[in-house]
């Protein structure tokens, strides 16, 4: 459900998107927007003027570098197929809310690529070692700038070891930051395209209204399950993605639940949060998952309506 009263400021939720695929992405954010956008663009019409110059620009941005090694081809082979699974999904479902058919997309997605190098011995090692490499060097090429700008010209050695242990982090869970970052990008774009071609504002709904089905929680409870076990490093790495996956739909499902009974945030408010992230970063999504996972079996926000009389 939608609320009118909040139409003026729509555009901070594809914002808010965007700057979330830039975070979580391992790779290109732009590609997880662009792709999408011109799928839904090429499958349901160039509406407008404005629809047909953000296609073109799409275009640009899914071209990319001129350099094109096995990085380029794996990102852009992810995105198109993701695009492909969520405009069948659209076209099957079109009355949906958005977030399912964005979630399906990605679970479709991952099924195939997985049966794909599945089917091909080796084939992970190769793209693990890709992405890898990736991420080593854009931590190396951050470096190198922080470099450049330091005026002794040296980068403290405690720095340098920080960014590459995160870097090694990022590696090794990299398929569940792809496909949360997956969800962020086809948002952006979903968002975009409807703006652009129907002229509505109104195609995600408000943060505070997020939710998803319950039964997902299993998917959390199976990752725990295989870290605990200790079955082996693959066993513990897939348990380990997909708790940070699940991890981060349910830190923003709590971070719904807190905006709901708060009733939105401020822009000072949110500079706050922004501030208070890069402080306590990991108290307060710690905080959030723990509100996302209990409104499973409370579902706070529909007792609450329920009590006030209104549809949540």
């Amino acid at each position: 459900v939608t609320e009118p009263d909040l139409s003026e400021r729509t555009w901070l939720r594809p914002a808010g998107l965007l700057v979330m695929t830039l975070a979580l992405s391992v790779s290109s954010a732009g590609i997880l927007v662009a792709i999408p956008f011109l799928a839904l663009a090429m499958v349901f019409g160039l509406r407008s003027f404005s629809t047909a110059a953000a296609a073109i620009l799409a275009v640009l941005v899914s071209m990319g570098a001129m350099a094109r090694g096995g990085t380029w081809y794996l990102e852009r082979g992810w995105a198109v197929v993701l695009a492909g699974w969520f405009v069948v999904a659209t076209m099957r479902w079109p009355t949906t809310h958005f977030f399912p058919r964005a979630l399906g997309a990605v679970f479709a997605t991952a099924l195939l690529v997985t049966g794909l190098l599945a089917v091909q011995p080796g084939s992970w090692t190769t793209v693990d070692w890709i992405v890898k490499e990736g991420v080593m060097g854009s931590v190396s090429l951050a470096l190198g700038v922080f470099r450049e700008l330091n005026p002794e010209g040296v980068v403290p050695t405690a720095v340098v070891d920080t960014a590459f242990e995160t870097a090694a982090q990022q590696g090794r869970v990299f398929p569940a930051l792809l496909g949360l970052s997956s969800l962020t990008g086809l948002a952006v774009a979903w968002w975009g395209y409807v703006r652009l071609a129907a002229g509505s504002d109104q195609s995600l709904v408000p943060l505070k209204h997020f939710r998803f089905n319950d039964d997902l929680v299993w998917l959390l409870v199976v990752g725990l399950a295989l870290i605990v076990l200790g079955l082996g490093e693959g066993w513990s790495r897939t348990g380990t993605n997909a708790v940070v996956f699940m991890g981060g739909l349910y830190a923003v499902r709590g971070a719904a639940v807190l905006l709901f009974f708060t009733g939105g945030i401020t822009l000072f408010g949110f500079l706050l949060l922004l501030a208070g992230m890069l402080v306590l970063g990991p108290v307060l999504l710690m905080g959030a998952l723990v509100i996302g996972v209990g409104d499973t079996w409370l579902d706070l926000r529909t007792k609450a309506g329920a009590i006030s009389g209104t549809k949540t």
